[in-house]
């Protein structure tokens, strides 16, 4: 059984409240759990003390029994001390394409100024025309033709 440390969702419409839980990884979000251990209040501000409620002791107690938290609850973790904080994430999967459109359209307004930069620095240079060189064939190799 994969144990998982994971919110579950509460509260009214546009009112989140979570509580933090250890669940079998296979079980709902909001549904069936083994232990609640703390709770989560968004809508607090971010220094109120009620804001997130642990219980240490107990998360520790799952942790060293190999329960996995999820991205948020370890970044909660992390803040209480319990785990290393976890590294940052740089982009989303959604933010993206967005950001690749961004760096393209970036490039394109660049060639731009570039091309329209390089005609009136550039003055009209006439360049030589160059002799091409006489080519050679390639010496045929010594194989018996097929009749």
């Amino acid at each position: 059984m994969a144990l998982r440390l994971r919110l579950a969702r509460g509260g009214a419409k546009k009112r989140p409240f979570y509580r933090i839980v250890v669940a079998d990884s296979r079980s709902p979000r909001d549904g069936r759990f083994i232990e609640k251990i703390g709770t989560y209040d968004p809508m607090l501000a971010k220094d109120h003390p009620d804001r997130l409620r642990l219980n240490e002791e107990r998360a520790k107690h799952w942790l060293s029994n190999g329960a996995l938290p999820s991205d948020r609850v370890a970044r909660f973790l992390g803040q209480a001390g319990i785990i290393a904080p976890p590294a940052v994430r740089q982009q989303t999967k959604k933010s993206q394409p967005k950001a690749k459109a961004l760096e393209r359209m970036k490039e394109a307004e660049e060639a731009k100024k570039a091309a329209a930069a390089a005609p009136a620095e550039a003055a009209p240079v006439e360049a030589a025309p160059a002799e091409a060189a006489p080519v050679e064939e390639a010496p045929a190799e010594d194989a018996p033709a097929e009749s």
